[in-house]
Formats: structure tokens, C-alpha cells, sequence
């Protein structure tokens, strides 16, 4: 399949989109032939009918991994791999309008923001582990030998085997090249299970495997219902292993089913990150970094900085920006140049944001901006700030994926830290001061698995990403991500 053209549909879709799965280097209906809706958040109507992949579908898909597990992308050098894979960062790329399209009309979020984060962010996933494919070395170890035989023994690193990547909707075609890039780099071969509600940039991606010259059946892509394709994907022996990101409750799901096969997991869960703004913060730069890290992607991100922690003196300067910041939004079409938050990704998504909000009110919280939906049509939230809140309350204590802030006042940096540490996620946290011993002080006694210092989840390919306790176990990304989907074997030689 090539690439989709420029042409657009009445729904706003690329002509040729892809909506099939992709299993073994050929795109087919699935099996039953049965199909999804995919709609669009902004406006509430179907874009496009998705093929539901089955059970049987991913036996086929699994099937197909393992025969190129031990075919021809199995004994690829990883010079060769590199080079694919830096392909499909330039294609990756070259396709950027289109896919940012894909994910703006799927998702919800204003177009800017693929463009500026997702798509980048993709393409350099591919070339940073395209780097990596022939530098997955081993090492020479010294013993005292083997009962007085000199011995020589050294370590290597293997592929797992066929890897089932489980991705979420929120940022679909990034999460995805974090699973599949590095799998890849190292050898393994995998199938893709998108998200039902936002499945189109992944199945684009799939063409841009194949024309980058994968071999048939390397990376495998079959869209479907949680339920059915998912379960079976986590539950499938022939999977080696299972690299999920989405909620607590799922990811506790997959665990069990992977646990009866004994595979590996790394799983990404969320998070209820704290944003921890000291006296001595530039307190304009903490304002605007603390209301992109609640704002950015409709607040539909596991990093969100939903918690604000601030020092009482600063309190009501920090409220009454960060009500002005939401005031500021506007909310509408993600193809609008002046629209700066989309929509949620599905009604139901919606309303469990309004209920968060309903439950703030009933718990004694002070609305400070928005909290409540705007008129027309779509999926949308108005962003909402909580002040007058503490850390007991539910909006404080459970992950909201919204545009919903909770801002909570300390008096030291000690009750800042135990209200930080305070929580069942530890994903990602954020330090406002312009103290670099306070920075390095506060950033080693949070519990998460990633702090920013002045500014919001600066993520990069080279940085390994993943959380504690809720938040999930593994990390994907930089070297990381090579351990993650790699064996380590010890060969010992009696000489």
C-alpha cells in the first residue's frame, strides 16, 4: 500500500486511509468480518468504519511475527535493521501533515500539537534506535574458573521474541514508535493492537513499515475491541511478551493474563503527577509551565500535572493565573488556528470528567475557572481550576485524564514533599525554584520515576520513561528500551 494522498474526504480524512488490519504484509477484513466505529471527538460523528480484529486474527498476526522471528528479520543484521528504521523516520516525516491530520481528527487535539510533539517526537524515536540496532552488545566477564579449568565467559543480548504492543488513544503514532522502534532495533518482531478510538495514525504507520521494506509479517497490526483483540493478544502463548500503556485497572488485567504464560510486561499506567512551585520559582514561568502541563492535549496525558503544590505566599498569585490560563483557552475545531484545546475523546470520557468536577464541588473545593461543558456539539470540557482543595479529596487523589487542575497550598518544603509522596501513582513530578540545591534536594526525595526542574515531562528518545508503585513497572526509551526487549544470555567456555 503506498502512501494516502493529500485529498481529503467529506469527513476530512486523507483519501485512501487506512482502516484494515495488517497482518503478515497483507491488508485484510477481519476474519468475521466485523468492523468499529471510529468517530470524531470534535463533533460526535462516525469519521470511518475500522475492521474489528478477532481472535483468530491475532493467532494469524502471532503466527506471522514468529515466522519472521526466525526468518529473515531474524538473522538482519542490526546494521540493516538501523537502516529501516531510520527509513521509517523519514517517511515518518515526509508524511508529517498527514498523519498530525489523522491524529487531530481521532483524537480531538488541535493539529499544532501533533505537529509540533507527536510526529517529531516519532521520528526521532525511529533514528534514536536505529542508532542503537548494532551497538546491542554483550560483555567479557572474569571468573575464578570452573573447579581449577581457566574459563572464558561472556554475556549477549538476545531478542525476547514476538512482543504484543497494546497502545493507548491519547497519543497514539508517539506511544507506538516508544513500542515499536526499540522492539525492532533489537531483533523482535511484534503485533500492534491501536486504540478503537484512535486507531488511524498507527494503521498510516503500518504502511510507512512496509514501504520502508520491512519484511512481510515483522510488525503486524490488527485494530479491534479491547475486550476481544486485546485480551487475546495478552492471554496469546505464542507472545513473549506484553508492552502495555493505559489505566491502572487494564494494565492489572493484562498482568494476570500474562502471568499464566509467564511473559514479560512493561506497563505504563498513569499517573497524578505533582507540580511543586516554591517561593523562590520565576513565578510567571511556573504559571505557564504549570498550565501546559494541565492544559496540553485536553489534559489527556498520564504526566498531566494535575496536582499543583504551591507555598502560601505565592497561593492566590499561583490560582488566579492559572483561572486566567483556562479562562484563555479556546475551545472548538482542532483545524482552527485559533483553537488551543480540542475535545475529549469520547462522551464517555467526557462525563467522567464532569462527574471529577461534580465530585470537587461536593467535597468543599472552590471552582476558580470553568467547570462545567460548553454548548454545540462534540466532546468538550471546559478547563477547570480547583482551589481552596487539600490532598484527601477525590480530584486530588485519582487520576482524572481531563483538563482539571487541584491546586493545594504548603507552608515547607517537607509538607510539599509528603503531600507529593502522598498519592497510589509516582509517574512524573515537576520542581518550580530557581534554588539548585532546593532543585536536587526536593527532585531526590519525590517518589516518580521522572522529575523536570522548571519546566513540564521534557521527554526525549534518550531518556528512559515509566513510574512507580500505580504508575506501572518497566521503563520504555533510551538504553532502557534496549534491556526492555532484550534477553541477557551468559555463555561460559571451559577451556
Amino acid at each position: 500500500m503506498t502512501a494516502v494522498h493529500e485529498n481529503v474526504s467529506a469527513t476530512g480524512l486523507p483519501d485512501g486511509t487506512a482502516t484494515q488490519l495488517f497482518i503478515g504484509g497483507q491488508w485484510r477484513p477481519a476474519s468475521d468480518g466485523g468492523t468499529f466505529t471510529d468517530l470524531n471527538p470534535a463533533t460526535g460523528r462516525p469519521l470511518v468504519d475500522v475492521a474489528a480484529g478477532t481472535g483468530q486474527d491475532i493467532d494469524d498476526a502471532v503466527a506471522a511475527a514468529r515466522s519472521q522471528l526466525n526468518g529473515e528479520w531474524g538473522s538482519l543484521p542490526g546494521a540493516a535493521r538501523g537502516r529501516i528504521l531510520n527509513k521509517v523516520a523519514d517517511l515518518i516525516e515526509r508524511d508529517g501533515e498527514i498523519l498530525a491530520r489523522l491524529e487531530a481528527l481521532d483524537v480531538g487535539k488541535p493539529v499544532g500539537q501533533p505537529t509540533m510533539l507527536d510526529i517529531p517526537m516519532a521520528a526521532g524515536t525511529f533514528r534514536h534506535f536505529a542508532g542503537w540496532a548494532d551497538k546491542i552488545t554483550g560483555q567479557s566477564i572474569p571468573t575464578a574458573g570452573y573447579f581449577g579449568q581457566p574459563t572464558h565467559s561472556y554475556t549477549v543480548r538476545e531478542p525476547v521474541g514476538v512482543i504484543g504492543a497494546i497502545v493507548p488513544w491519547n497519543t497514539p503514532l508517539m506511544i507506538s514508535a516508544w513500542k515499536i522502534a526499540p522492539a525492532l532495533a533489537a531483533g523482535n518482531t511484534l503485533v500492534v493492537k491501536p486504540p478503537e478510538d484512535a486507531p488511524l495514525s498507527i494503521l498510516h504507520l503500518a504502511t510507512l513499515l512496509e514501504e520502508a521494506g520491512l519484511p512481510a509479517g515483522t510488525v503486524n497490526v490488527v485494530p479491534g475491541l479491547g475486550e476481544i483483540a486485546g485480551d487475546a493478544l495478552a492471554a496469546h502463548p505464542g507472545v513473549d511478551k506484553i508492552s502495555f500503556t493505559g489505566s491502572p485497572r487494564v494494565g492489572r488485567i493484562i498482568a494476570k493474563r500474562a502471568a499464566d504464560t509467564f511473559k514479560r510486561t512493561t506497563l505504563e499506567l498513569g499517573g497524578k503527577s505533582p507540580q511543586i512551585i516554591l517561593p523562590d520559582a520565576d513565578l510567571e514561568a511556573a504559571i505557564n509551565g504549570t498550565a501546559m502541563g494541565l492544559f496540553f492535549n485536553q489534559g489527556e496525558v498520564c504526566a498531566a500535572g494535575t496536582r499543583i503544590l504551591v507555598h502560601r505566599s505565592l497561593y492566590s498569585q499561583v490560582v488566579d493565573g492559572l483561572a486566567a490560563a483556562a479562562s484563555a483557552q479556546v475551545l472548538g475545531d482542532p483545524f482552527d488556528p485559533a483553537t488551543t484545546m480540542g475535545a475529549l475523546v469520547n462522551a464517555k470520557q467526557r462525563d467522567t470528567v464532569l462527574d471529577y468536577i461534580a465530585a470537587g464541588r461536593s467535597e468543599g473545593a472552590r471552582v476558580a475557572a470553568g467547570g462545567g461543558r460548553p454548548d454545540g456539539d462534540g466532546f468538550f470540557v471546559q478547563p477547570t481550576i480547583f482551589a481552596d482543595a487539600n490532598n484527601d479529596m477525590k480530584i486530588a487523589r485519582e487520576e482524572i485524564f481531563g483538563p482539571v487542575g487541584t491546586v493545594i497550598a504548603f507552608d515547607t518544603t517537607d509538607e510539599a514533599i509528603a503531600i507529593a509522596n502522598a498519592t497510589d501513582y509516582g509517574l512524573a513530578a515537576s520542581i518550580w525554584t530557581r534554588d539548585v540545591s532546593h532543585a536536587h534536594t526536593l527532585a531526590g526525595k519525590v517518589r516518580a520515576g521522572a522529575v523536570a526542574v522548571n519546566g513540564w515531562a521534557p521527554i526525549d528518545p534518550a531518556l528512559p520513561w515509566g513510574g512507580m508503585k500505580t504508575s506501572g513497572t518497566g521503563r520504555e526509551l533510551g538504553w532502557a528500551g534496549i534491556e526492555a526487549n532484550t534477553e541477557e544470555k551468559v555463555v561460559t567456555i571451559i577451556l
